[in-house]
């Protein structure tokens, strides 16, 4: 680390043992109250400013708070800040910038003893740490059982109501679990505004901030840089209220299915066909969307969102918390209400877009303002929607609905482009729910041959087609642009399994 740049005396005169003695006793004092109370003294005694910074989670204390910035850059870049002192410190950077006046001696033995008792600290800490992780994971376990209150009062009584959850996977999770832990211990105190927890349930590390409903942003700044660092990946759901933790919870599992190495960390609401459903006609949309739910009740609905958003029962189980089995016999009753087959990949990329429906009341709305202004003509084809909304399936969206210029701009620039070959492969794939074993067999290819297609796909669309919500859309889009068949029967050949480009 650095030395200091400072020389010279105060200016009481030279430095000497007794100076040392009493600096050392006002550190020790201060160590007793608390890191902050440790770094303020310092700074106090070099008559100039002191920072500990943490790489991951920057100033963890800063005396004065301007100086925290500054901090960070002379932690990160040393050689850019010669006058100041750079000592390692409980995993962190102790960073102090004398006055020009003050001795090079007094500086370099504040810095040594403030350095040795954060180290202290430090150590106390981990003994703690152990007992406090537990207890954290205790209160995770309590609010996914609805105990909302009782957590609450456990954080010291404040007005929270909203939580934010993140959910990360990984190799390197137990490393990230300490490193995030000593990032986020500052607001581990409940405080005004938030109270962060952090558990590993089931192998994963879950972070859960308990807020008033404002987010400012600090705990998804330190996951993302923690996934960055130890190459996890997250999904993140909130805020919601802390009465839906288990749905919060459930939600950033679905997200983090979407997740890869590009983007680590996917928000809950930015899956789920977002680019197609704004595309569709409001009301009519809506409409059939309330009608072919009407079955289901929000549990059914959520679980089925889930299930889709995840791609498989066991990542939809994995995800919920409960079995296989429990799942699977949910969906086949939810099937059974919906009078539909949900093993069809058009009837599932249906159901995604009716799940992701607009509120039939914020439709109508808007649908009467565009009546307002156009002809009379709207009234009639609203209650004909009306009367066949009894007769609402999941096999066939409501008549027109797919083809308006915006709907098939939208399709023709996804999949537009494709080879043949390309396009044959991945319709009979994406019919087969991206399973490569059986769409191998129809295609009458060897599943090498299918994945070094699929990887051909993936790079011309520019789409991950390891989520499966992209994967519906992707389905939608080749039924909208389809003029021939699209059947492994016609897929090019030139003798044997070789197979010539158009």
């Amino acid at each position: 680390m650095m030395g200091t740049g400072t020389t010279g005396h105060g200016p009481n005169g030279p430095w000497d043992a007794r100076d040392g003695r009493d600096t050392t006793g006002r550190l020790l004092r201060a160590a007793t109250g608390s890191g902050a109370r440790l770094i303020a003294e310092a700074a106090t005694l070099v008559q100039g400013w002191a920072v500990l910074a943490d790489p991951i989670a920057g100033a963890v204390y800063s005396a004065p708070a301007a100086a925290a910035a500054d901090g960070v850059h002379a932690a990160a870049a040393p050689h850019d800040h010669p006058y100041s002192v750079q000592l390692p410190a409980a995993g962190a950077v102790l960073v102090l910038a004398p006055a020009p006046a003050t001795p090079a001696e007094h500086t370099g033995h504040v810095a040594a003893t403030t350095a040795a008792l954060l180290e202290v600290r430090g150590q106390r800490a981990a003994e703690l740490r152990g007992e406090q992780m537990r207890l954290h994971t205790t209160l995770l376990r309590l609010l996914l059982a609805g105990h909302a209150d009782a957590v609450v009062d456990a954080l010291g009584g404040g007005a929270y109501t909203h939580v934010t959850v993140y959910r990360l996977t990984g190799e390197d999770t137990p490393a990230a679990h300490q490193v995030l832990w000593r990032a986020v211990r500052p607001t581990l105190t409940p405080h005004a505004d938030a109270c962060t927890l952090l558990g590993r349930l089931d192998g994963e590390l879950v972070v859960a901030e308990v807020h008033r409903g404002s987010d400012d942003g600090r705990i998804l700044r330190l996951v993302s840089r923690v996934c960055e660092r130890h190459g996890l990946l997250a999904g993140m759901a909130g805020p919601l209220p802390l009465a839906e933790m288990s749905t919060a919870y459930c939600d950033a599992a679905a997200a983090r299915h979407s997740a890869t190495p590009a983007h680590r960390i996917v928000p809950a609401d930015a899956i789920g066909a977002p680019r197609l459903a704004p595309l569709l006609p409001a009301a009519p949309y809506a409409r059939w969307a309330a009608a072919v739910l009407r079955p289901l009740d929000p549990a059914q609905q959520h679980l089925l969102l889930v299930w889709l958003r995840t791609g498989s029962k066991p990542s939809a189980a994995e995800a919920l918390g409960l079995s296989a089995g429990t799942v699977r016999a949910r969906i086949r009753e939810a099937a059974r209400l919906l009078d539909a087959d949900l093993e069809d990949a058009t009837v599932r990329a249906h159901l995604l877009l009716a799940l992701r429906a607009p509120a039939p009341a914020d439709s109508d709305a808007a649908a009467d303002s565009a009546a307002g202004s156009g002809s009379g003509s709207g009234s009639g084809s609203d209650e004909a929607a009306l009367r066949n909304a009894g007769e609402a399936r999941l096999e066939a969206l409501p008549g027109g609905i797919l083809d308006t210029g915006a709907v098939r701009a939208w399709a023709g620039g996804l999949v537009d482009g494709l080879e043949p070959r390309l396009r044959i492969a991945l319709t009979c794939w994406l019919r087969h729910h991206a399973r490569t074993a059986p769409a191998a067999t129809e295609l009458h290819v060897h599943r090498t041959t299918l994945t070094t297609w699929l990887h051909q796909c993936a790079d011309h669309l520019a789409q991950n087609l390891a989520d499966a919500t992209v994967r519906a859309e992707i389905h939608l889009a080749l039924r909208i642009t389809r003029c021939g068949r699209d059947a492994p029967a016609d897929l090019p050949r030139r003798g044997g399994r070789t197979y010539r480009r158009a």
